[in-house]
């Protein structure tokens, strides 16, 4: 219980203690002492009747604690009683009523503050706001785990050294920092939709919070495409996480699940979000226009997988990646055959991605090439971290 409850708030309890104290690290520890004595509480007096507002009140109480043993406490004091109103925030110029004032998409600006590095920025924002470990970060990014711990500790210091305050940027700084957060909240979403360890397939409460972030930004930036390509995706791709899995938590895959579990809501919500980058061609824009393929068509036979290979090409020149190289492969396997998509595969180098030896496994069972394919399966299956993941690529191994 209080873990699925900390994955649950714990970043939120983290950016209202760091709009509270003004210090990311400071608020992360502070969340941790919390998180540490519910655990020494609640097995001996029993689980909260609202645990998420335990922890929370628990949190700010540690908080008020820490600010009564400074020397200018009280002023602090005053400042955290003004804070509980919004609209009193003084940290916000009075230019600024119509932002969102959302702790967490605060914080979410912060962790992005132009003062780190990009690494620096999506490793901070998945600890503090995704609730990722750093081997979780490790395996979304792609880099050792090592590497993420030193940029989560060294962007911790940047902030607290150079002074960085826990608000929202003016309205002129906030474009140039879209991208980043886009980049970061979208990499929260991939977590949530497919996870890269435990036992569970997906993580949808990962999911809903970076699509709730996701409405709260295009809310804030209404003009600007690519937050409503962002949120058309995440809209698109969450439609289909009530038939990504059996009963009992098992995968299934895209071309095997029952279209008519998707949540046609959300395809309308997503495919309305898209109308409104209509005309645009960013990352975010062109990986909604190949989700909105899969959504349309009623079956995977009714799959427009020749467009959905063309507008993979246009993102691979928009957005150069292996990894969007190996999707464009899987496309044209299915629009042009296994061979041609194979010749792609083979080219490509993403050590340490299971999806690679996954792929290539499929291209060679449908090519015939059985013993090659079983080889390939089994490297997949030591490759991830994920349980569910691991259970599929055995079986087609297996098979």
């Amino acid at each position: 219980m209080v873990e699925t409850v900390w994955r649950m708030e714990s970043a939120k309890i983290v950016a209202t203690l760091a709009r509270l104290v003004r210090d990311v690290g400071l608020a992360e520890e502070l969340a941790q002492d919390t998180l540490v004595i519910a655990l020494e509480q609640w097995p001996a007096d029993g689980v909260p009747e609202n645990p998420a507002s335990w922890l929370m009140a628990t949190a700010k109480h540690r908080a008020v604690d820490l600010l009564r043993r400074q020397s200018r406490y009280r002023e602090k004091l005053a400042e955290i009683g003004r804070s509980t109103a919004p609209h009193d925030d003084p940290d916000l110029a009075a230019d600024a009523d119509d932002y969102v004032r959302d702790d967490l998409l605060r914080l979410i600006f912060t962790t992005c503050h132009p003062v780190l590095s990009t690494e620096s920025r999506v490793a901070l924002t998945l600890r503090l706001l995704g609730g990722l470990s750093t081997g979780e970060i490790a395996r979304a990014c792609l880099v050792p785990e090592p590497t993420v711990g030193k940029r989560i500790t060294r962007a911790k210091r940047t902030l607290a050294e150079k002074r960085v305050p826990i608000e929202l940027p003016p309205p002129a700084e906030a474009a140039a920092r879209l991208a980043s957060v886009l980049k970061v909240i979208y990499l929260i979403f991939n977590e949530g939709y497919a996870a890269t360890a435990g036992d569970d397939w997906t993580r949808p409460a990962l999911c809903t919070e970076a699509l709730r972030l996701g409405r709260i930004l295009a809310g804030l930036a209404p003009d600007e495409p690519e937050v409503h390509g962002l949120v058309a995706l995440m809209e698109l791709q969450s439609s289909r996480i009530p038939a990504r899995t059996t009963a009992d938590g098992a995968p299934v895959l895209l071309q095997d699940q029952d279209r008519r579990r998707w949540d046609r809501l959300l395809v309308r919500r997503g495919l309305d979000a898209l109308a409104r980058a209509a005309g645009t061609y960013g990352p975010y824009v062109l990986q909604a226009e190949i989700a909105a393929c899969h959504a349309r068509a009623r079956t995977p036979g009714d799959t427009d997988w020749v467009r959905v290979a063309a507008l993979y090409e246009v993102l691979s020149y928009v957005s150069p990646s292996p990894v969007v190289d190996l999707n464009r492969a899987v496309a044209i396997g299915h629009a042009e055959g296994p061979a041609r998509a194979l010749a792609i595969v083979d080219t490509l180098v993403l050590p340490g991605y299971p999806l690679l030896p996954a792929v290539r496994g499929d291209l060679l069972e449908k090519l015939g090439r059985a013993d090659e394919a079983r080889a390939e399966f089994r490297r997949a299956a030591a490759m991830t971290g994920n349980a569910r993941e691991r259970s599929i690529f055995t079986a087609r191994a297996g098979e």
